[in-house]
């Protein structure tokens, strides 16, 4: 933090600037809040996720470990002080505005700025590269897939477990996974145990630069989260990215995704942890192709009118001006 804060005192004597911004996790919003009221300037700090539940994101502890329990003991102590010294705070989704407000923060100081993608990196969906597809084994396949890193609550193993019950009714159905992650070797573990391997692709990671030739392979396309305090708390973009790119998919009922998802018109959700659900709602999505027609147009409406980073750029000004026209001591 140190650090940190002799960089903020050379950049202000440098380009005076108006407004300090500080984002998560709350070692940042310190040295802001320090320097902040050292030149009177007021500070933004920005919560896209818990300090543990930012570890659990890295996958660098589990939920209900020792040191995860530790951390959030610490980080409920640190993040409530840095609510209570900063001028504004935004947050990208209403539940975690919902639990700073539980601290005892006055709603009019908390703003919610949600995530975003920019469509101009996410064109609609083309037709799937033939070489690639047959080099991948998926030819005539009714490819299930997920782009990403695979740590546990990503809940991949879950995608597997219904694998099986799929089948019976999909014969042709076949699971892409695109990335790498923690629990790679888990889940190829997993495919051997429920008879499957021949039915999951792992591609590995791939270039950024290609990863829409990976998308454009993809039928359905699975997020099966896990319910924990991250994935209850805090909305993915991999959601987000899919309706940009006309991609039909199906997610769990977790508080990140319900509150991005609307159901049956952006999107399918299912039970979280329940591989039955999940099951039907991906015989849903490749049975009745009106209806997957009908969440590819609306979700790509609602990334395009609500959720791309430019409209989500301008909510910043009305905070920005609000504080600027209020002198700070």
């Amino acid at each position: 933090m140190k650090g940190l804060e002799r960089r903020l005192h050379e950049v202000i004597e440098k380009t005076q600037p108006d407004i300090l911004h500080a984002h998560s996790p709350v070692l940042n919003a310190f040295p802001a809040l320090k320097v902040g009221r050292q030149y009177r300037i007021p500070v933004v700090y920005e919560v896209r996720a818990f300090w543990e539940d930012a570890a659990v994101d890295h996958g660098t502890t589990k939920e209900g470990s020792l040191r995860y329990r530790l951390t959030r003991a610490l980080e409920t102590l640190a993040e409530t002080l840095a609510f209570r010294q900063a001028n504004a705070i935004t947050t990208i989704c209403e539940v975690l505005r919902r639990d700073i407000l539980s601290r005892g923060i006055a709603e009019d100081k908390v703003t919610v700025i949600p995530n975003a993608v920019d469509i101009a990196h996410f064109p609609l969906g083309g037709p799937p590269d033939l070489d690639l597809q047959k080099h991948l084994g998926l030819a005539d396949a009714q490819v299930l897939g997920f782009i990403g890193s695979f740590y546990a609550y990503e809940g991949l193993s879950l995608l597997l477990e219904a694998m099986p019950q799929i089948l019976t009714t999909l014969p042709q159905a076949r699971i892409l996974l695109v990335g790498g992650g923690p629990q790679e070797e888990t889940l190829k573990a997993l495919a051997q145990r429920l008879n499957i391997a021949d039915k999951v692709v792992f591609a590995g990671r791939v270039p950024h630069q290609d990863v829409h030739r990976y998308y454009d392979l993809i039928d359905v396309l699975v997020y099966p989260r896990l319910s924990m305090r991250l994935t209850e708390l805090v909305t993915p973009l991999k959601p987000l990215e899919a309706m940009a790119q006309g991609k039909s998919f199906v997610a769990s009922d977790v508080g990140g995704h319900k509150e991005l998802i609307q159901h049956e018109k952006t999107g399918l959700l299912f039970e979280a942890g329940n591989p039955r659900d999940l099951t039907h709602a991906v015989h849903r999505l490749f049975t009745d192709p009106t209806l997957r027609h009908n969440l590819v147009l609306a979700g790509r409406a609602f990334v395009e009118t609500e959720r791309t980073w430019k409209n989500s750029v301008h909510r910043y000004l009305p905070l920005y001006q609000r504080l600027l026209a209020h002198p700070h001591p």
